[in-house]
């Protein structure tokens, strides 16, 4: 497989027409690797319009799907980032190429070691892979700039929304197969949250995230 066509082919065929039209994005994905962050036996999903499965149950989401969540939130070199749901690292090397600090949670133990020994390889020095339930955020490093849901939910904790800094971004995709929709929700005072659908699609539950609580807007 000639891989630099394959990725060219990803950008141009896949992702452009989901609207991503971010030139800063479009090149962050020439320059993180995303065949080193696909287990090897999956290798061949790297570029394909797929999901690509990763241990205990998760899947890496789709290359579209990645790069559209990563453009809406227009994440800035001063941002401190939260990431729920590590999966193989791939989506925290992206964020962190954009970010000044990025902390990815991830509760699945093969996972946290797959992310962590991913990120090593890539160089990326500036994320770290943090063992923990992500349903309940890091409120001891709260508040953060961003936070990112890499995964589905029934609905965005509260829990996860407080942890957000005013002017803060949060981006999940909510609902119950078979409709789900990514959605981005604005911290706009103490109490006063924004949210704006995005687009439909589908993902797999984030692990650890059990009966739905309630958007507080």
């Amino acid at each position: 497989m000639n891989i630099e066509l394959a990725r060219f082919n990803m950008i141009e065929q896949q992702i452009r027409p989901w609207d991503v039209l971010d030139q800063d994005v479009l090149t962050l994905l020439t320059q993180v690797k995303r065949e080193a962050f696909v287990p090897e036996a999956h290798r061949a999903l790297a570029f394909i319009d797929t999901q690509v499965p990763l241990p205990a149950g998760q899947s890496m989401l789709e290359p579209k799907i990645e790069a559209r969540l990563l453009q809406e939130l227009e994440v800035t070199r001063d941002d401190r980032v939260l990431e729920v749901g590590a999966g193989s690292g791939y989506m925290a090397a992206l964020l962190a190429s954009r970010a000044q600090r990025v902390t990815t949670l991830e509760i699945e133990p093969a996972l946290a070691a797959l992310a962590r020994e991913n990120l090593r390889r890539a160089g990326v020095v500036n994320a770290k892979v943090v063992e923990a339930d992500g349903a309940r955020g890091l409120p001891s490093e709260a508040p953060f700039d961003v936070i990112v849901l890499s995964g589905s939910v029934a609905e965005v904790p509260q829990v996860l929304l407080d942890q957000l800094k005013e002017g803060g971004r949060l981006v999940a995709i909510v609902g119950q197969q078979p409709v789900m929709r990514a959605v981005l929700v604005t911290r706009n005072g103490a109490g006063a949250f924004q949210r704006e659908e995005l687009f439909d699609t589908v993902a797999p539950r984030l692990s650890g995230f059990g009966e739905p609580t309630r958007f507080t807007f």
